[in-house]
């Protein structure tokens, strides 16, 4: 998924965007608030990691424009401000979750699973489309119950869209969950990615709806 770090500090932000993206994440990296803010006006984000401390515009106005806008993309605060009333202060102005600098990286990322996973509606950490489960904790990726091994690209591109199932996604919609600022994007690499889920997977579990985009199924209800 598509995330917007905002971090000023250059050896936490640069060790962060490694991290996320070592956890598949695409990650843009902003270092003020005023960028922050541009980002999120022009960007499509499935979540914010928003440090507090930040030069030309704090992180608590930051969230509180975004809110004010009645944006409700989840946004966990990562700060070193660790009093009480920090965090109260930070979860009034509208945060989802409050981590306290330092850290440990698979709780951050644990937490951004869990924030993903209520922002789509979903109970289960386990995503279910047709025939095909997805964890997001292993990245483990099956079919029919066997194991399916899926590169970074192609298991973005279905994490995508099993985390809306009966919905479509446009390949511009799709290119926002598998590139990052200058990255480089092929004029078909969607239909590539597709292609190849598609041999592994089976025809039948992703869709094309001609001029409209890609879709996953609804997992069967279960009797």
């Amino acid at each position: 998924m598509r995330i917007l770090l905002v971090e000023d500090d250059a050896l936490l932000g640069d060790a962060l965007q490694v991290g996320l993206r070592q956890a598949d994440h695409v990650v843009d990296w902003v270092r003020d608030g005023i960028s922050a803010e541009t980002a999120l006006m022009t960007g499509d984000y499935a979540a914010v990691v928003l440090d507090l401390g930040l030069p030309r515009l704090d992180g608590l106005d930051v969230l509180r424009h975004l809110r004010a806008k009645k944006k409700t993309l989840p946004v966990l605060i990562l700060t070193a401000r660790d009093t009480v009333d920090d965090r109260i202060r930070g979860l009034d102005a509208g945060a989802d979750d409050y981590l306290v600098k330092p850290f440990d990286l698979g709780e951050l990322t644990a937490r951004l699973r869990a924030l993903l996973r209520r922002a789509g509606g979903q109970s289960s950490p386990v995503l279910a489309a047709g025939r095909v489960t997805l964890d997001p904790a292993t990245r483990r990726v099956e079919c029919d119950g066997s194991e399916v091994e899926v590169p970074p690209k192609e298991y973005a591109l279905l994490h995508a869209l099993m985390q809306q199932p009966g919905r479509a996604l446009s390949r511009a919609q799709l290119e926002q969950h598998l590139y990052a600022w200058g990255d480089e994007i092929g004029s078909n690499a969607v239909e590539v990615y597709i292609h190849h889920l598609r041999r592994k997977l089976g025809p039948d579990v992703i869709r094309t709806l001609r001029g409209i985009g890609y879709v996953v199924a609804k997992a069967a209800a279960k009797p």
